[in-house]
């Protein structure tokens, strides 16, 4: 007699009704996601770092066919809404719109001090776009080139005063890596954002600053800021006449991205449809004229490269933390 037909009626019962329970749960893992998505975005509503959010989030919507809600959580420079996904489930439907200010900046000025482990406690999905800044002079400072402003450093050590947003910013360690490459001392004048900071510049203040580009650009224009160049390898497709640090200083790089991080311990497979998602967005030519229009050049990676950029960013800065004798405030 077959052996099947040897067991007792209930467990034969028990084993018919296996794969059938079994259904409904290979369905739901497949049909991620099920619900909407709400993407942290660790600053205030406004400036470049939210606009990119939301296109990430438009991105999300359109290919996942769920809402990718925005929920802005500001506050410590990015580090209240770091902890808020850090401690999330890990399962796609809380996600974090992460730069590299309140990701490697912020890890290697802080380090153990915080309260998370970014390398620990996010994977990396996209890096979805780059934004560069760009060094502006109040036009009485008599240079018009970067091989101007080192010969001027040189001569005149530690009497050019430049403006940040803050010491620890993104701006001030620009400088500071500057200063470290081109070997000159000039003398930081923190402000309580950028805003402040470029004003001063504009008011002669301060000499200058390595500040954004898009936010510059009409006081570059009216002529009350002159630009010098631009701080990413590449030269700007928003000012392709204006040169790169990299062409005075080899490796010259100091630029702000903008990339998709879920919690660790995420599904490879949810990682792998949130990347797709956002990478075949990012090609669209609609998508990249949006991106333009903010300043910033598209990106797209593996989740592999994002990590290997995370690293390097974050080994750069606590080199040049280290190197400035920078401390956090």
């Amino acid at each position: 007699m077959c052996a099947v037909l040897q067991m007792p009626r209930p467990i034969i019962a028990v084993l018919f009704a296996l794969p059938l329970v079994a259904l409904p749960h290979a369905a739901a893992a497949q049909a991620y996601p099920a619900k909407p998505v709400r993407l942290i975005v660790p600053l205030a509503p406004g400036g470049t770092g939210d606009t990119l959010a939301r296109l990430t989030a438009d991105l999300l919507t359109s290919a996942l066919g769920q809402p990718t809600v925005v929920d802005n959580r500001p506050g410590a420079n990015g580090i209240i809404g770091m902890e808020l996904v850090a401690q999330s489930a890990a399962d796609g439907y809380t996600l974090l719109s992460g730069s590299s200010g309140n990701t490697a900046l912020n890890t290697a000025l802080h380090g153990s001090k915080l309260r998370y482990d970014v390398e620990r406690d996010f994977a990396p999905v996209i890096h979805v776009a780059t934004t560069t800044s760009v060094v502006v002079a109040h036009p009485a400072l008599p240079v018009k080139t970067i091989p101007d402003l080192i010969a001027l450093a040189r001569s005149k050590p530690g009497t050019i005063l430049y403006a940040s947003a803050g010491i620890g910013s993104a701006v001030h360690l620009g400088n500071a890596l500057f200063e470290s490459m081109a070997g000159v001392r000039m003398n930081h004048v923190p402000y309580k954002g950028s805003t402040p900071g470029r004003l001063a510049v504009v008011q002669g203040e301060a000499h200058l600053m390595f500040d954004g580009l898009l936010p510059s650009l009409p006081l570059i224009k009216q002529g009350r800021l002159r630009p010098l160049a631009v701080t990413g390898l590449q030269r700007s497709t928003v000012l392709p006449e204006l040169p790169t640090i990299a062409e005075t200083l080899p490796g010259y790089r100091a630029e702000t991205w903008y990339a998709l991080f879920a919690p660790a311990r995420t599904a490879p497979a949810i990682i792998k449809t949130l990347n797709a998602a956002v990478a075949s967005g990012l090609k669209r030519s609609e998508v990249q004229q949006r991106l333009q229009a903010q300043g910033a050049e598209p990106a797209g990676s593996s989740p592999a490269d994002l990590a290997l950029l995370l690293k390097q960013e974050t080994a750069l800065w606590r080199r040049v933390i280290k190197e400035a004798g920078i401390t956090a405030q």
